[in-house]
């Protein structure tokens, strides 16, 4: 019989989830917990996107996790890649028996009497009921049923095929076939070159140019480092040295937004034919990092528009035509396939119904305490990874926060944690990203604070010495009550609900 009561639950198994388990096991490791995981598969979004190139945008000593080198040659590793590392470390750490697979949660609701969370999820149609002390959400910051799409004029009328990256058809055939991708992030640069392998043409269609940077697929000194030095010794020193790097690199793009501009923009001159209109297509209107880089591993995309396979336009949509798009320019794009590589939905905590002694939680009315935690929600932390390096570092720091405020609690004998506001702070949006897809929806994520603790750092050596070595007790954490009688033994073995 399954035990449904746990010291903590984590609501997701992706990379945040994955990681977040490993911390617990290693620094809590007498606590019991599970994982629910809405779909049947390890992985998050690694397991979900199936797009041809899927690949990070991210150097994989940064967003693989702290406590597991990455050993693979590429440093921008393809999406089956990292689902195989994700996976790697859920056996190797024994997270999988803890997991329950196609447990959608719908709702948690916290219980000041009882100090519990009771969480309600759905299984294969059936609803299920857990209770635990502690709640940590780690289902990433986007809806998995479905992305943004814009409501174009004319798309009944169109007569090709329009797929949404989120939702690729497994056997999608584009050979010979002219694709147009409408979108400019880190989707669409991925796509574009990875469909010239069999497509007759494959045309990036956007509204805005993106600043893009390349690098070189393989890490050359990480790969040289690993050949003479123990693997996490190797791994240890190239995630330093990157952080530094990604770090210095925002700097120098706040700091110097003209000059880093000019220089980004004249690296894609250099990877393009002369002559490119690179002004048009490559230049946009807005300075570094006020939204986030395009990464492009060996120039795979400019190789593209050199050689004639893919190219760019630099466009509005009028309407969808039987066979393709009119631009308001009066241009008409050809297409057999259209690709709306157009962003995601944004949500909190996997978009659950969350209540604090029968009162919904609306999140934009709510302050976030340390980038992880909510004001006046009980036992509870949300992990969401930095917008400005790779998500994982900061992954890592929440979970081992996590543990360490578990800790602090049974040492001082408490129940309940709870952040509170303390005096007067300044309502500031939760991002100061000008990408869509965080405009569309401010009103859906919480609020950050115009400082301490309730300020976004966006620093990762600042929440390191913050969360890693910062005080627990500070006069905004409120501390209450006696722990409650264990109910759950450590380290029950979960079942998969198949069993």
């Amino acid at each position: 019989m399954q035990a449904n009561h746990f010291d903590v639950l984590i609501v997701g198994a992706g990379l945040s989830g994955i990681g977040a388990a490993v911390h617990l096991g290693k620094k809590c490791s007498e606590k019991s917990y599970a994982i629910l995981e809405g779909r049947d598969a390890v992985g998050g979004t690694w397991d979900l996107f199936r797009y041809p190139g899927i690949r990070s945008d991210s150097d994989m000593y940064t967003l693989g996790f702290n406590f597991k080198p990455w050993t693979n040659a590429k440093a921008i590793a393809d999406g089956p890649s990292i689902r195989a590392y994700v996976n790697e470390a859920a056996d190797e750490y024994d997270v999988r028996r803890h997991i329950r697979f196609r447990h959608k949660v719908k709702r948690a609701s916290w219980n000041s009497r009882t100090a519990l969370w009771t969480l309600e999820a759905e299984h294969d149609g059936a609803p299920v009921t857990m209770t635990a002390r502690f709640l940590l959400t780690a289902a990433g910051y986007y809806r998995y049923d479905a992305g943004y799409t814009p409501n174009w004029e004319g798309v009944s009328a169109f007569k090709g095929q329009i797929v949404h990256p989120q939702l690729w058809p497994e056997n999608l055939d584009y050979a010979g076939k002219r694709v147009v991708v409408i979108g400019s992030g880190a989707t669409a640069v991925t796509l574009v070159p990875a469909m010239t392998d069999k497509a007759a043409h494959v045309t990036m269609l956007q509204r805005t140019p993106t600043f893009m940077v390349s690098r070189p697929a393989e890490d050359a000194n990480a790969n040289f480092l690993r050949r003479w030095l123990p693997a996490k010794v190797a791994y240890a020193l190239t995630r330093t040295k990157n952080v530094l790097l990604q770090m210095l690199f925002f700097k120098l793009a706040r700091s110097r937004p003209q000059k880093t501009a000019e220089r980004l923009v004249g690296m894609v001159k250099e990877a393009l034919p002369a002559g490119y209109d690179v002004e048009k297509h490559f230049k946009p209107p807005y300075n570094p990092w006020d939204q986030r880089l395009c990464l492009v591993p060996d120039n795979d995309i400019f190789e593209a528009i050199k050689n004639g396979k893919a190219s760019v336009v630099t466009d509005h949509i009028e309407r969808f035509t039987e066979t393709g798009l009119k631009l308001k320019s009066g241009e008409e794009l050809p297409a057999d396939i259209v690709v709306t590589a157009t962003g995601l939905e944004l949500q909190t905590a996997g978009g659950i119904e969350v209540s604090v002694d029968g009162k919904p939680v609306v999140w934009k009315d709510t302050f976030i305490y340390k980038g992880m935690m909510y004001a006046d929600i009980p036992n509870m932390a949300n992990v969401f990874g930095y917008t400005n390096a790779s998500w994982t570092l900061k992954a890592d720091l929440t979970s081992e926060f996590f543990c360490r405020m578990i800790n602090y609690m049974d040492q001082e004998h408490y129940a309940v944690f709870t952040p509170r506001v303390r005096g007067e702070i300044k309502d500031v949006p939760f991002v100061d990203f000008s990408s869509g897809y965080f405009q569309r929806a401010i009103d859906r994520l919480p609020k950050q604070g115009d400082k301490a603790p309730w300020k976004l750092n966006h620093n990762y050596a600042v929440d390191m010495m913050n969360l890693r070595f910062g005080d627990i007790a500070t006069p905004e954490m409120e501390f209450k009550g006696e722990p409650p009688v264990r109910l759950a033994v450590a380290n029950d073995r979960v079942p998969d609900a198949a069993e």
